[in-house]
């Protein structure tokens, strides 16, 4: 039997996850999840192809915007290429463009992700916020979603088969605690409204803890979620095996240095479904109450045929 892995290692883990190498000249790789099962998340691809145009912009200027289209569903074992264009360097803001690449089954080279970044000098400018943080009950006041999801792999039983079973009860170096009951565990139509706070499992200390890795974590972690909401209204879940889909796009906005492992509240909606697509907005928080970033995705969206 294996050892369940503590929070520290897991944290280590995503770290080294999220940690691209420089192969050539604005040629980066990004290694596979050890553990991976299916298809990559969406996450870690964002992830590490903003860690890979982050390293390529050195003076000075932070990641402000990201824009990202996915091609292709990549699969898990395999590294990912992620190829760096220098659009733009100017004295306030930079750009960057990212093709993320991975072998496919016949060893053939295809794109999965294109992803362009914006960079910013940090400055000082006027300030407003139109979008306080919902009132929702604190972290400390919520169980851990892994609770949830032991609760309903048992009351599932026989209706998992082993490998929904890992998915779901596999430990996560991201910890979430949801307001309300997951939304794949209820078939009753709801608002598309969903409230998570999430942190890593474990603090990031050292050479480890540089605001680039934070952003990194928060654009892994914001690919959580989003699609969900827009199943909300619909009373449909991919756990069971009722929804087909996969992300189209992916935007994320930074507004403020944030820290990936202290607590922040992901609140989603999602205004739109239709033609086989839902449209998602996420907003995250601190516990200030600071909006610290914005995200909007599109996802492909089907009602299974059995």
């Amino acid at each position: 039997m294996t050892d369940t892995p503590t929070n520290e290692q897991l944290v280590a883990d995503l770290i080294g996850l999220l940690t691209v190498e420089k192969r050539a000249a604005d040629i980066y790789l990004g290694p596979p999840q050890a553990d991976g099962i299916g298809r990559v998340f969406g996450g870690q691809v964002l992830a590490q192809a903003l860690q890979a145009a982050q390293a390529s912009v050195t003076d000075g200027k932070a990641a402000h915007s990201l824009h990202a289209y996915f091609l292709r569903g990549g699969r898990e074992g395999a590294g990912i290429e992620y190829r760096i264009e220098r659009d733009f360097d100017g004295r306030s803001f930079a750009n960057r463009r990212v093709v993320a690449s991975q072998e496919n089954e016949d060893g053939i080279p295809v794109p999965i992700l294109n992803l362009t970044a914006s960079f910013q000098l940090p400055e000082d400018g006027l300030e407003h916020v139109d979008s306080p943080m919902p009132e929702v009950p604190g972290p400390d006041d919520l169980r851990p979603d892994i609770d949830q999801r032991r609760e309903i792999a048992d009351a599932w039983g026989d209706r998992l088969n082993e490998l929904q079973r890992r998915v779901m009860l596999r430990p996560r170096p991201i910890e979430m605690r949801t307001t309300d009951r997951l939304h794949w565990m209820s078939s009753e139509p709801r608002d598309p409204r969903a409230h998570s706070w999430f942190r890593v499992a474990a603090p990031i200390t050292g050479a480890d803890d540089t605001p680039e890795l934070h952003r990194a974590i928060i654009t892994y972690a914001s690919d959580y979620t989003l699609l969900g909401t827009s199943a909300l209204p619909h009373g449909l879940s991919w756990m069971r095996n009722e929804l087909v889909g996969a992300s189209l796009d992916h935007a994320l906005w930074f507004h403020r240095d944030a820290r990936a492992d202290e607590w922040l509240l992901y609140a989603t909606d999602a205004p739109w479904s239709g033609g086989g697509r839902g449209f998602n907005r996420g907003r995250i928080f601190n516990l200030a109450g600071e909006l610290v970033a914005s995200v909007a995705q599109e996802g492909m969206m089907r009602k299974r045929v059995k």
